[in-house]
């Protein structure tokens, strides 16, 4: 009696879906030291909280599939949040037409940096780390400069500031139907979004192929300069929309927003089997990699453990996750 095959398929099984075992997993230890965990107010708060980084994995994940890393999510993140309070704040687009004109201008910033990084990476071909790693100290350098090193708060009185109030307010609660964040239908929405453009388009199966084997795309006349500089301009954009997300949740602009925000993107797509030599990684996947580490994060405070700890198990399921995708590849 052949025994190997179901063991393999096992194997295989344990494998391809990881990252959906180890949320799995956590959601079931989560339910029996915390019977908090699955109340509606904690899920939701969840939803909230990760939404921004949400929004950058999903960025990181297409540049990590064309071949290259972006460690600049973070800073582009407090420029967009800065740039957003300081137009409503200082400029007074603090009505409902200014405050859309101050959220445009702070997705407009994030895609505009994303754009030099692009061009310095694809057209000058200067490695991704060393720029994005560059850029994150100019980005958080501008966002002070905006602040004057202070934090700017928005205003929020319906009868003076009615354009600014409503932003807080949508940054604060849900739809009335179910709860849901009002944040967190955004990042859904963008989910799908990319999740189709990466599946079904010609762009995102060309971005696939700049970062399988960037030589044979160029040879196949695909023009790799153009797919890898759209990555990057992509990345700030969805940089952009996490800032005015961080905005409208806190209420609060600081040049520190974001802070270690782009490593936990980065290794969100790892966790969710995104390979860093490029050519592979799903929206899915990455999304559940995100959940995973704020799964973590959240059994831990509703233990009330410290924040060191939760680094360390945060550490270990990277180089976990790293291990079972070099598994995979082999």
């Amino acid at each position: 009696m052949n025994t190997g095959i179901p063991f393999n398929s096992i194997k295989r099984i344990c494998k391809e879906y990881s990252c959906f075992i180890i949320l799995i997993g956590l959601i079931i230890v989560a339910s029996i030291l915390s019977p908090v965990f699955f109340s509606k107010q904690n899920i939701f708060n969840v939803f909230r909280q990760q939404a921004p980084i949400a929004m950058l994995a999903l960025g990181v994940l297409i540049v990590i599939v064309t071949g290259g890393i972006d460690l600049s999510t973070g800073a582009m993140l407090a420029v967009s949040n800065t740039v957003v309070a300081y137009f409503i704040t200082f400029l007074h687009f603090d009505s409902m037409m200014g405050v859309w004109l101050a959220i445009v201008m702070g997705i407009l910033v994030g895609t505009a940096i994303g754009c030099v990084n692009g061009a310095i990476v694809a057209y000058l071909k200067m490695p991704s780390f060393i720029v994005t790693l560059a850029i994150t100290t100019m980005g958080r350098g501008v966002a002070y400069m905006i602040t004057m090193g202070s934090p700017i708060r928005l205003p929020v009185k319906p009868d003076i500031n009615p354009g600014s109030e409503r932003l807080f307010w949508f940054g604060q609660n849900g739809d009335p139907l179910i709860g849901m964040p009002f944040s967190a239908w955004v990042v859904i929405l963008f989910v799908i979004l990319f999740w189709f453009l990466m599946k079904y388009t010609t762009f995102g199966r060309l971005i696939v192929a700049t970062g399988s084997n960037t030589d044979a795309s160029r040879l196949a006349g695909i023009n790799v300069k153009k797919y890898m500089f759209s990555a990057y301009m992509i990345c700030g954009a969805l940089s952009g929309v996490a800032g005015v997300l961080i905005t409208a949740r806190a209420g609060i602009a600081t040049p520190s927003a974001g802070t270690g925000f782009e490593l936990t993107a980065i290794a969100a797509a790892v966790i969710g089997g995104a390979s860093l030599s490029g050519g592979k990684g799903r929206v899915g996947n990455t999304i559940v990699g995100v959940f995973i580490l704020a799964l973590i994060g959240n059994i831990m405070n509703l233990l009330s453990i410290p924040v060191y700890p939760q680094q360390i198990m945060q550490g270990a399921i990277i180089i976990i996750a790293v291990l079972l995708n070099a598994g995979k590849q082999k």
